[in-house]
């Protein structure tokens, strides 16, 4: 059985609503078990209060916190990020730097790693924010997974969407007010779906 955990952080949720249908897409694949992780918040609780993400933050908050030994026990690793500036968000990054360990060991080598992403605009540094996490990945030799064009909803140019060949991702306008769209929420299945396919096909 192939076991795939979609590591994530969201302050608002909509990069939680890409990890659910990131995490139903991998369900559909026959001989999978699928775990979802939040890393942990470092914004102070005064300051998420004052933003009203600890009132959003709610949706998840059953969500499990994610420890970066737990990554060595999976097949497949699906991360997903809101963008600060180009980059990922300072607590995907500050998790990430606890995994020197899992490095030294070589233990993610050879696992499937694939990335997936929130910003507030169209041009907002969604696809920096993916292939530079992609760096991460390639470090501790896993085997990095996009989305290719077979999927349609990449093609879709009668709408603003999200949706890019590296991996899902969604526009959250700049206060946080849209929310991902069914074509975006397609795309991260996909992408769920197909890494679920690849790492069920490695295991054997």
């Amino acid at each position: 059985m192939a076991k795939i955990q979609i590591v994530f952080y969201s302050m608002y949720g909509h990069v939680y609503q890409l990890a659910e249908a990131v995490a139903e897409g991998a369900r559909q694949v026959p001989n999978t078990e699928v775990t979802l992780y939040q890393v942990p918040e470092l914004v102070p609780e005064q300051a998420l209060e004052k933003s009203g993400a600890k009132a959003a933050r709610k949706a998840f908050a059953h969500i499990p916190i994610a420890q970066p030994s737990k990554l060595a026990e999976a097949d497949a690793i699906i991360f997903g990020t809101p963008t600060r500036f180009g980059n990922m968000c300072a607590q995907m990054r500050n998790f990430l730097d606890q995994t020197t360990q899992l490095w030294l060991k070589g233990a993610l080598i050879g696992k499937v790693g694939s990335v997936f992403a929130s910003t507030a605009t169209q041009h907002g540094g969604q696809e920096t924010t993916i292939t530079s996490f992609h760096t991460t990945l390639l470090h501790h030799g896993m085997i990095v997974v996009g989305v290719p064009y077979s999927q349609q909803g990449l093609l879709n140019m009668k709408e603003i969407t999200g949706g890019t060949p590296y991996g899902a991702t969604t526009l959250a306008d700049a206060d946080g007010s849209r929310q991902p769209t069914e074509n975006e929420l397609t795309i991260a299945r996909f992408q769920g779906q197909r890494v679920a396919e690849i790492a069920t096909k490695l295991c054997r």
